[in-house]
C-alpha cells in the first residue's frame, strides 16, 4: 500500500511535470520557430546550447544551477534582490531545473513540426496580405499541432523521470522537494524493495501509457488515408 509520503511524492511529481510542460511548451515555442525560420550565424550555437542536456550528466547540469541560483550566483543574488529569497532546496526551484533539463524534448519536436510546414503555406498568406503574427498563429500554429502533442508528452514524461537534477537542486524534503524518483531511492536504500517496487511499478506503467498515447496519435505512412 501507498504511504502517505508517496502519495505525496506521487502528487508533487505530477504537480511539477504539468507546470513544467506548460511553461515549456510557452518559452519552447518562439525557440522552435527561430530556429526553424532564421538563417543566423547564431542558429548553430543556440541548438547546441538547447541540445546541452541531451549528453550532459544531470548532476553536471544541477552543480551549475545550483551555483547560479544559491546565495552568491548571479541568478541567486537577483531573487534575493527581488525579495523572493534563494531557488535551492524549493519548488520553484524544481521547476527552474526542470525546465533547464526538458527543454530539448520540448524544443527539438516543435522545431521539426515547424520545419515540415515549409516557406510555401506562409509565402501563400503573405500573398493574401496576412500579417506575420497572423500566419503564425493561422497558418503555421495548426500545422504544428502535432508537434506540440509530441512535445507535451515527451516534456512531461521526460520531468516526472527526473532524478539527478531534482536531487541536486531540491535535496530530499518530505513534501516540498521529495519527487517519486526520489521516493523510490529512499525506499531502496532503507531495504524497503516492495514499497519501491509499488512506485517503480507505476512509473512503468505510466511511461507505457504515455508513450502508447505518443504512437497512436502518429499516422501510419503505409496506411490509407
Amino acid at each position: 500500500m501507498l504511504t502517505s509520503e508517496d502519495a505525496a511524492a506521487i502528487w508533487l511529481t505530477l504537480k511539477l511535470a504539468a507546470l513544467t510542460t506548460c511553461l515549456l511548451l510557452v518559452i519552447g515555442t518562439p525557440i522552435a520557430w527561430w530556429l526553424a525560420r532564421t538563417s543566423s550565424r547564431w542558429r548553430g550555437p543556440v541548438s547546441a546550447v538547447v541540445a546541452l542536456p541531451l549528453v550532459l550528466p544531470p548532476t553536471v547540469i544541477g552543480f551549475y544551477l545550483l551555483l547560479a541560483m544559491g546565495p552568491n550566483g548571479y541568478v541567486g543574488k537577483l531573487t534575493q534582490a527581488l525579495g523572493i529569497g534563494t531557488l535551492p532546496f524549493s519548488f520553484a526551484g524544481l521547476v527552474v531545473g526542470s525546465l533547464v533539463y526538458s527543454l530539448p524534448f520540448v524544443v527539438q519536436p516543435l522545431h521539426n513540426a515547424y520545419a515540415a510546414v515549409g516557406r510555401w503555406p506562409l509565402e501563400a498568406a503573405a500573398t493574401l496580405r496576412a500579417s506575420a503574427w497572423d500566419r503564425f498563429v493561422t497558418v503555421a500554429l495548426p500545422l504544428a499541432r502535432p508537434g506540440y502533442l509530441t512535445a507535451a508528452v515527451l516534456g512531461f514524461a521526460h520531468t516526472v523521470g527526473e532524478f539527478g537534477v531534482v536531487l541536486m537542486i531540491g535535496g530530499n524534503i518530505p513534501g516540498r522537494t521529495r519527487v517519486v524518483s526520489v521516493q523510490i531511492y529512499d525506499h531502496v536504500e532503507a531495504l524497503e524493495y516492495s514499497r519501491a517496487h509499488i512506485l517503480a511499478a507505476g512509473m512503468v506503467v505510466l511511461s507505457f501509457l504515455i508513450l502508447l498515447l505518443l504512437y497512436a496519435r502518429r499516422r501510419d505512412p503505409w496506411s490509407k488515408a
